[in-house]
């Protein structure tokens, strides 16, 4: 944190007292697609962020400096227009636009960024960003606004700015989470529980292995699935009139959702069973039994291979050789799909032995070299002293 700020100070020399905040990316444990169908995820956030030094410079001009691209942009307060050139700037400008939208007035700054987010890999590197932006605008304006409304702000200016039509729950872990907790979150009413994960003492690693696929969400089938929810509520609302999202349907009502057209019943089945696999799991967890917790891992994955069909050959790969390791308990990818990660629950006496037979396996068969996580429950975000 003492380069950071040193760096800052050989920056942007004329600069203030800086402020240093930081934001945690997330891993999602369970409930993969639900956010955005007002139902229930069960993310945590991860020892690895988003790091932003700033200061307020006395002008209208915002200026950025992000260390990972070695890359400067600035911008005027007056009027924030997305950057097609510098797109990992959009994620601040959205931010400090919905702020002016919000009735800030929003001043000058110099930011310097730095992050050990893995970008592309379904992690949350974007809601980390948007995150640390609107936690170090609050504190260098001294803005009076919550850490639930600077969520729902950074997921606007996702929405609006970036124009990712993403949930609600890669922000809110970012914000919320908690060291040692995984967050279970409604997405219909934002109600939120910090379940505690006995992953540790029970002597279990949350192991994420990067497919090294990336993908981009603006360019994927992400918006498509979206769109693909919204008309399966529109077709079920014929025998069930209440409902206003497939957070509405029970596992009881599968039935009606199976003679829907298939491509709506797939995707709505993912997402009912994944709500319910949410619920399950978490009380699996709270007893501590990991061992039907790891089997709603896998559930998971094999709905959005075949139902939701946001996998892809490398991430269905990593599953199986996961599940080929001596006492692993679960694995599933993680994030939205295309590419990315996956999560396994892996007894930690085996970690190494994980890491060296799956990667040796996926690399023979993919030609890619797998990257290997072992990531703890973090704190969320906050000012760093």
């Amino acid at each position: 944190m003492n380069e950071m700020r040193n760096e800052f100070g050989r920056r942007f020399p004329k600069s203030g007292e800086p402020i240093v905040v930081w934001a945690p990316g997330r891993v999602n444990l369970l409930g993969e697609h639900t956010d955005y169908n007002e139902g229930f995820v069960f993310p945590m956030a991860i020892d690895a962020g988003i790091m932003m030094v700033g200061a307020l410079n006395g002008s209208q001009e915002v200026n950025l400096y992000s260390l990972d691209f070695n890359a400067q942009d600035s911008f005027e307060v007056q009027e924030i227009q997305p950057s097609s050139e510098k797109k990992w700037t959009n994620y601040v400008r959205g931010v400090g636009q919905q702020f002016q939208l919000a009735g800030f007035e929003l001043q000058g700054m110099d930011v310097l960024i730095k992050g050990n987010v893995p970008q592309g890999a379904g992690l949350s590197s974007s809601a980390a960003l948007e995150v640390a932006a609107a936690v170090l605008m609050r504190a260098l304006h001294g803005w009076d606004i919550g850490d639930v409304a600077l969520v729902k702000l950074t997921q606007r200016a996702e929405n609006e700015f970036v124009g990712v039509a993403s949930g609600i729950m890669d922000q809110f872990a970012s914000m919320m989470g908690r060291k040692d907790h995984a967050l279970f979150l409604d997405c219909r009413s934002l109600d939120y529980d910090l379940v505690p994960t006995p992953f540790e003492e029970q002597g279990y690693a949350v192991v994420v292995a990067n497919s090294r696929v990336q993908r981009g969400l603006v360019d994927s089938a992400y918006n498509t699935r979206r769109q693909e929810c919204t008309d399966a509520v529109a077709q079920l609302q014929k025998d069930l009139p209440s409902i206003t999202s497939l957070r509405d349907v029970t596992v009881d009502q599968l039935p009606l959702v199976n003679a829907l057209p298939e491509a709506l019943a797939q995707r709505a089945r993912h997402v009912v069973t994944e709500n319910h696999r949410v619920l399950t799991g978490i009380e699996a967890l709270k007893t501590g039994d990991l061992e039907s917790f790891g089997k709603a891992l896998t559930a998971s994955h094999h709905s959005l291979q075949h139902d939701f069909k946001v996998s892809c050959p490398e991430l269905d790969l990593l599953v199986e050789l996961a599940l080929e390791v001596p006492g692993v308990l679960g694995s599933r990818m993680t994030g939205a799909g295309f590419g990315g990660c996956t999560v396994s629950l892996v007894p930690r006496s085996k970690v190494s032995l994980f890491e060296k037979t799956v990667g040796e396996e996926y690399l023979a068969k993919t030609g890619l070299q797998a990257e290997f996580y072992v990531f703890n429950a973090s704190q969320g975000a906050g000012i760093r002293e």
